[in-house]
């Protein structure tokens, strides 16, 4: 079961890093993306959701808090799916429906975030990790 929870982690955390390495080595690029959407002080906030990635990845890849690492990972998520994908504003079908798909990925990865909070918060062998979690659920 350790090996298989191993390999969940590396696959859920692969996504999250490679957007990382995007925010934080073509962080103009996506700023000006940013912006365009109305994100507040955008450059900055590349650079911050940049590294709130690479942690909240890396926590739960290393199984290092890993339980806080997912709710980093939803941190940046759901303000994500609001600010960047708000599909209700678009008025063109196709951008629209690029939204919604876009918005609908970012919720459920934070849901599926939330789902490991509560297993590394509750479950007390985790096997395969470098720490235990900083959360207790009972």
């Amino acid at each position: 079961m350790d090996i298989v929870v191993l390999i969940g982690r590396i696959l859920f955390s692969a996504l999250f890093l490679a957007s990382a390495v995007g925010h934080l080595t073509q962080s103009k690029a996506m700023a000006q993306y940013a912006a365009s959407k109305g994100v507040p002080m955008a450059q900055l906030s590349v650079l911050l959701s940049g590294v709130l990635l690479v942690v909240g990845a890396l926590s739960v890849l290393l199984g290092v808090w890993a339980d806080l690492g997912s709710l980093l990972l939803v941190a940046f998520l759901v303000p994500t799916a609001a600010l960047m994908h708000n599909f209700w504003t678009e008025s063109d079908p196709q951008a629209r429906q690029m939204e919604m798909v876009q918005f609908n990925k970012d919720i459920a990865l934070a849901g599926a975030a939330l789902m490991l909070f509560a297993f590394f918060a509750h479950t007390d062998d985790l096997g395969l990790t470098i720490t235990g979690p900083l959360f207790s659920i009972s």
